[in-house]
């Protein structure tokens, strides 16, 4: 019998910092996501470092005196990566490397790592590989670890050109190859997406791990890939489900995060047309997560960033299974009762249903509401599918529970 393999995680620390767009909570929230981040690529965080300032150092993100306490701190204990919690200049970048001397990483490019070990079809591999060189072009440097060459030999070189030259270009037709590749997938997507005939299309929309794929698994009945991992599905799904009598298409889309890097948006043009084309979004939000309304903005940002900020959309709140509000003794007359000690109830008293109707509250996973949740998806889907075809609405009548 084979032993069961071990995943041997790689030591690394965390860097941030504390400015006056980013105060002291805010970034131990983007600390806590860049270490679940960290964990999804393989590594184990043994340390964080941040530090107040107006504004990240030009040079070395962090200051002369931080940058030492690092420093030692990576010699002692062996650390094989530092992660930036912003993306770095390619400057700051070659300047870190001499002084940390290991592998320098920032958050932009841990999540085109992520989404490098998670792409699964020729197409995410293809959407990623792309974002990763128009990411690294700027930032080749003599020390850089020559790529997979498509071509080499005699008279690759010209006269008097170095070796980062030949990089630069090497990377530079490695892009354009991309590029057209994708202009080619994109046009194939489009035709598929148009031989999808007249049935509507609701998207599913959210941040990262909020438990669309879940969702998707449960009202679809059929298997997308699901894992408590950040960007556990990249690639798209599509599947015709039926609601009552009622067929539509859902989609399953790349899931959202905070600082999304915009080689990513680009690259991922065709995924996203998923959700431009869709005729209704279900926003999936993880309500259990502490700071589930900043994910909210995230996600209206990047879908009003894609034109998709208009269109008709369901808010389900997720995860009720997993949601703990604070609690306060009832002596206790000091303590401020806050948005944090709100139930269930309270939040469905707040903006969730007074700005829209529409709001609801299931859980995926333990299928608690989900009728609620078929209803509502119902009559949305058949109110746009009315609108399309008056003339064959009475073949829709009144959602009934299905057994």
């Amino acid at each position: 019998m084979l032993d069961e393999q071990k995943i041997e995680y790689e030591n690394v620390i965390l860097i941030g910092v504390i400015t006056q767009d980013q105060n002291e909570e805010k970034s131990k929230e983007y600390l806590d996501e860049l270490e679940f981040l960290a964990f999804t690529a393989g590594g184990e965080v043994k340390k964080r470092f941040t530090q107040k300032m107006a504004s990240p150092n030009p040079k070395t993100f962090v200051g002369t005196g931080k940058m030492e306490e690092i420093q030692a701190y990576i010699e002692a204990h062996n650390i094989g990566t530092a992660i930036f919690d912003d993306e770095l200049s390619p400057g700051q970048q070659r300047n870190i490397e001499k002084i940390l001397e290991c592998k320098i990483i920032d958050r932009t490019y841990l999540i085109l790592d992520i989404f490098a070990q998670r792409a699964r079809t020729s197409y995410a591999r293809t959407q990623v590989e792309l974002a990763q060189y128009q990411y690294l072009l700027p930032r080749l440097t003599g020390l850089w670890t020559h790529l997979e060459r498509q071509r080499g030999g005699i008279g690759m070189r010209g006269p008097g050109e170095t070796e980062i030259e030949t990089d630069r270009r090497i990377v530079r037709d490695r892009i354009t190859l991309l590029k057209k590749k994708m202009l080619a997938i994109d046009k194939q997507m489009a035709t598929q997406r148009g031989n999808r005939g007249s049935l509507i299309r609701v998207a599913l929309v959210g941040y990262t791990n909020v438990g669309k794929s879940t969702l998707m698994n449960v009202i679809s009945k059929s298997k997308v890939f699901a894992e408590n991992k950040l960007f556990a599905t990249l690639d798209t799904t599509v599947r015709k489900v039926v609601i009552g009598n009622l067929p539509f298409l859902l989609t399953d889309t790349v899931g959202f995060i905070r600082k999304l890097p915009t080689q990513l948006v680009e690259s991922f043009k065709s995924t996203l047309d998923e959700v431009r084309e869709a005729d209704l979004l279900l926003h999936i939000v993880d309500i259990s997560h502490e700071s589930f309304q900043d994910h909210i903005d995230s996600v209206n940002t990047i879908l009003n960033e894609i034109k998709s900020g208009d269109k008709p959309v369901v808010m389900v709140f997720n995860k009720i299974d997993a949601y703990i509000p604070e609690t306060i003794d009832e002596d206790d007359l000091i303590t401020e009762r806050t948005e944090a000690h709100y139930t269930l109830e309270d939040w469905k008293g707040t903006w969730m249903n007074t700005e829209n109707d529409t709001a609801i509250f299931i859980s995926a996973t333990e299928k608690k509401n989900l009728e609620n949740f078929r209803k509502r998806v119902y009559n949305k889907v058949r109110e746009l599918h009315s609108k399309r075809f008056p003339y064959n609405n009475y073949l829709y009548p009144d959602y009934h529970e299905e057994e």
